[in-house]
């Protein structure tokens, strides 16, 4: 098996690993980065986004050998002690129930917000359609991601 060397939340990490293995599994099976949570698999329900230079990624279904020379950002990795403005957002407005979701919600939304700053309500809807909450906290989360929005201007 080959070694990879990658940036995870500004730390560089090797592990060894077959080309095809997913990022999650390296996460939280190599690396003890356990935020990242399974849900579906493939891809659909967002429990395992994190950030790939910025960009909110699904870690399941990305292979560990597309990550060298890219950056890495796990909710592990998005403040160091969880002052970011969509973390403090989602304590002001109490979002989770169940909180298995809410890594991956944090994440898109926070990378959602670094590209719009002054979202609407539909552009909010929009951008957080992709993330399943078995508690449908969807009315928090959009109002959490809207506090985060003015937390950040």
């Amino acid at each position: 098996m080959p070694n990879y060397t990658l940036s995870i939340n500004g730390k560089t990490q090797t592990v060894t690993a077959d080309a095809d293995t997913p990022l999650l599994w390296i996460l939280r099976d190599e690396l003890n980065l356990v935020g990242t949570k399974f849900g579906c698999g493939i891809a659909q329900c967002g429990a395992c986004t994190v950030h790939i230079d910025g960009i909110a990624t699904r870690s399941c279904q990305t292979q560990i050998s597309y990550l060298e020379d890219v950056k890495i950002t796990t909710i592990e990795g998005l403040s160091e002690n969880g002052t970011h403005p969509v973390q403090e957002a989602w304590k002001e407005i109490d979002v989770p129930q169940c909180g298995y979701c809410q890594a991956g919600q944090i994440m898109t939304a926070a990378a959602f917000l670094a590209e719009n700053k002054n979202p609407t309500e539909e552009e909010i809807r929009e951008a957080m359609h992709g993330n399943i909450c078995r508690c449908a906290s969807y009315n928090r989360i959009e109002k959490a991601v809207k506090v985060a929005s003015e937390k950040m201007s």
